[in-house]
């Protein structure tokens, strides 16, 4: 039987406080993020002059990033989703700036005869500085045969996706007082890039646009009873130095939806698969400090796509039809 390889591409987190400064050199030291002179020694100094502050915000969550655990759990799930179903595949992960970093899963998965290997990112929405550093990543490194790569570049309109965030707003919607549930305001956050990206083609910001406005779709036809006519807004977040960057910022929609009077607001992580120092602190602490400074009375953020099935189920139709 033909096998086939299913490679996740994510951006990995620091999995101890002692790998924050690796994983940040790493980082600094990726081409298609940073084109600096010297950008190795660039690398090294800015990662150990930054790697304090930032080991402090993994304190706050458990002293290490929960994306790595999370795209385990999703590996392991479609994997034997596949295997269920009758397709002989081994799912790896392959992160772009820690453990299991790319290069070693390319010489993993040369050394294997395998009949297609599918490049499936865990960012449903293309940029280059995600999936095209990924797929970059995976180029550098990989000398066999080139036939054999399929490329899944985005998946932003996929229903099952659509569904899975769906499903976890809803959910998140029933922690809220049922008496507020009406006014709850849907606060997209995705992560931010500079705009210099958009004037070059990156259509990341159009993809964003698309997911909500899917999302939004399918709320709006809920049965009776599933009120899916929250007011909602896109914001953006983790913005980097003095560049121009994708806006509204979510720190500014918060204080802009408190002085409208609305009180009421959750958080949805838009860009993201599972959780991580983006979430589990920028989102879920610091701007939970901002909410509260401006009187906001109920700020709720999302957990995850993380384990969801319909998410997994997603994954699985992307690898499905390319092998069908």
């Amino acid at each position: 039987m033909n096998k086939t390889a299913v490679v996740l591409l994510n951006l990995g987190g620091p999995d101890s406080l002692e790998a924050v400064q690796p994983f940040l050199e790493n980082l600094f030291n990726d081409p298609d993020i940073f084109k600096l002179p010297f950008q190795k020694g660039f690398a090294r100094y800015i990662s150990k002059k930054r790697a304090p502050k930032v080991q402090k915000k993994y304190e706050l969550i458990g002293g290490k990033s929960p994306i790595n655990e999370w795209t385990e759990k999703q590996r392991s799930m479609l994997e034997i989703k596949l295997r269920n179903s009758g397709r002989s595949a081994d799912v790896f992960i392959a992160m772009r700036y820690w453990k299991p970093l790319t290069k070693e899963i390319v010489a993993k998965v040369e050394k294997e005869n395998y009949y297609i290997i599918i490049l499936l990112p865990l960012y449903p929405h293309f940029s280059v500085s995600t999936t095209g550093s990924s797929f970059n990543e995976w180029k550098r490194f990989y000398k066999g045969d080139e036939s054999k790569i399929i490329y899944i570049k985005s998946y932003q309109t996929n229903q099952l996706y659509l569904k899975a965030i769906n499903e976890r707003i809803n959910e998140s919607l029933f922690r809220f007082p049922e008496n507020v549930r009406s006014e709850v305001q849907l606060v997209f956050s995705a992560h931010g890039t500079p705009v210099s990206y958009v004037k070059k083609g990156d259509p990341y910001s159009h993809h964003i646009k698309e997911t909500i406005a899917g999302v939004m779709n399918l709320r709006n036809n809920l049965p009776a009873g599933q009120a899916g006519s929250q007011e909602h807004h896109l914001c953006f977040q983790s913005k980097v130095g003095p560049a121009k960057w994708l806006e509204p910022a979510t720190n500014r929609m918060i204080e802009e939806l408190a002085s409208k009077g609305k009180k009421h607001l959750l958080i949805i992580p838009i860009s993201f698969v599972s959780d991580h120092v983006e979430t589990s602190y920028e989102l879920d602490i610091e701007y939970r400090h901002v909410a509260d400074k401006v009187g906001i009375e109920n700020y709720i953020v999302m957990k995850g796509l993380n384990d969801s099935q319909l998410f997994i189920d997603a994954l699985y139709e992307l690898a499905a039809e390319r092998l069908n």
